[in-house]
């Protein structure tokens, strides 16, 4: 969990960068941007923030900046596809990130990621109370909020209801405590006005501010804004997501105005300007986290005011364009969602380090029959590469019953074993296999691959010591976060044909033991 908060916050850099991406393009569409497509644009935005908790790496999505981290190639054939070959080779679509990240996570000490997963924590429970409160806040308010008793009033309010086509009546309220109309709640939705607008009864306001309330309620507004309270909850260290919620808050508004304006006459554009002017002074900024309402801060309302005045009525061909335009962002950004995920900062491909004059590709599918795998022969005097499959020479995987002889190495050389006494007793316990079933020795323990001896060794060892062999040896990913002692079974240590082959020697046992381990080994594989 401490290496993932590490990987998270790096993950925040592409993040930070896709929102400032969606500002831009959003600044260069606007003239072709109709008010919902533009708040939609945040929807987007509010996928990828997801990304980051996805257990896959949406690789799906397509790469827009593959020359950024070089061209994804999953097909080398021929001893001609020297091109293709170095472009897997040298990245693998986020191979630039994954190499970062992973020297990152090698220099930062494990008590550093949990001082990270601490302040993470602390901030997201610190913004989990504030939302707390506000909620409670307009709990108090529902509760001290009476039914709308005005016969005029709610004879408009049916008639708003049926203009919006929503068939369902949403209670209305009436509260001393608000400045501005707002809707509350997802399930069992709520509009609460003020005692000023009551009292103070236009019917043109009114009907204006009721279907500006019935809009936000018809386009679920309400529920996007609980995501993006939980988002903000997450991502409360960076800046960049406060803003962009604010500004996800001033295009639904917008968005909610070029709704209502779509269904009055166009003479009426500049009544509904009006409206918001009159109560922009008493419409403060909306105290709660949870509701969606006609005010806003003096910015969003200005902003509001202008879009009002310039609005036209859509035609097909605009809407074309927006739809247009739309979609362009939309691939874009999805195109960087590998950017922005843990599992692309994991380093779920090993990056070779090889030039395509000293690699030859292979073909033994003859070999694998059916089977999918690969092969890799690395000659170390002359540094040349033979390579079978190179899309799965370069994926790491859970190295499984092949970490065994590594295990096992690590406690001959620290002596938890020794060629003379390897026996560890069974514990009792009743595994699938019979042969796992009895005290083992180094010899049976490989010869039926029994997880419970080199489990048995590995605490023995225990997590720090073998964790130092890990990087000493340079062992695949050298994740050991899966969890001690099973972390090398489908968990998080990851390993590759090609880094197998790349890293050598990788065991240097000192020269008094040496010999001894190694002739077991090789009498144990006779």
């Amino acid at each position: 969990m401490a290496d993932f908060a590490v990987r998270f916050f790096l993950c925040n850099l592409g993040i930070s960068g896709i929102i400032a991406m969606l500002l831009a393009a959003r600044r260069i569409f606007q003239n072709h941007l109709s008010g919902r497509m533009q708040y939609r644009l945040w929807f987007l935005l509010l996928g990828l923030l997801c990304v980051p908790f996805l257990p896959f790496c949406p690789l799906g999505f397509p790469q827009i900046f593959s020359w950024a981290g070089g061209a994804q190639n999953t097909s080398v054939t021929g001893a001609g596809a020297a091109a293709g070959e170095a472009a897997v080779i040298n990245s693998a679509g986020t191979g630039w990130m994954n190499d970062f990240a992973l020297s990152v996570n090698r220099e930062t000490s494990s008590a550093a990621g949990y001082v990270f997963l601490g302040i993470w924590t602390a901030g997201m429970l610190v913004m989990l109370l504030f939302l707390l409160r506000s909620a409670l806040r307009l709990n108090a308010l529902a509760r001290s909020a009476l039914p709308l008793q005005h016969t005029e009033i709610r004879r408009l309010y049916r008639r708003c209801l049926h203009e919006t086509g929503i068939k369902k009546e949403i209670p209305v309220y009436t509260t001393a405590y608000l400045h501005s109309p707002v809707l509350v709640g997802v399930l069992h939705p709520r509009i609460f006005l003020p005692l000023p607008v009551i009292s103070d009864y236009s019917e043109t306001e009114l009907r204006y501010m009721l279907l500006h309330e019935l809009q936000h309620y018809r386009h679920k507004d309400i529920l996007t804004g609980y995501f993006m309270n939980l988002a903000l909850a997450v991502y409360w260290f960076n800046p960049l997501v406060w803003y962009a919620r604010r500004e996800m808050r001033s295009d639904r508004e917008i968005a909610c105005d070029a709704s209502v304006l779509q269904m009055l006459p166009a003479d009426s554009c500049e009544d509904y300007g009006n409206t918001l002017l009159h109560f922009a002074q008493k419409a403060a900024d909306n105290p709660f986290s949870f509701t969606a309402g006609l005010g806003g801060s003096a910015k969003q309302l200005r902003r509001r005011i202008l879009h009002i005045a310039a609005y036209e009525k859509p035609t097909a061909s605009k809407t074309l364009r927006s739809l247009t335009a739309f979609v362009l962002i939309a691939v874009l950004l999805l195109g960087l969602a590998p950017f922005v995920s843990t599992y692309a900062a994991q380093d779920s491909r090993y990056r070779l380090d090889a030039s395509p004059e000293t690699i030859s590709h292979i073909d033994l599918s003859a070999y694998f029959g059916d089977y999918e795998g690969s092969f890799v022969l690395y000659d170390s005097e002359k540094d040349l590469w033979r390579i079978h499959n190179m899309e799965h020479a370069l994926l790491r995987t859970a190295p499984d019953s092949t970490y065994k002889i590594y295990d096992a190495l690590f406690g001959l050389e620290e002596g938890v074993i020794t060629p003379e006494h390897s026996r560890i007793a069974w514990n009792g316990q009743v595994y699938p296999f019979e042969a796992w079933n009895a005290p083992q020795t180094l010899t049976s323990a490989m010869e039926a691959s029994v997880n419970w001896y080199f489990q048995a060794v590995d605490k023995e060892l225990g997590a720090p010591l073998v964790s130092r062999y890990l990087q000493e040896i340079g062992y695949g990913n050298e994740d050991m976060s899966g969890g001690f002692p099973t972390y090398w079974m489908e968990s998080s240590l990851k390993i590759s044909p090609a880094i197998c082959a790349a890293r050598r020697p990788l065991v240097r046992l000192p020269a008094a033991t040496r010999r001894s381990p190694t002739a077991t080994f090789i009498k144990v594989f006779r």
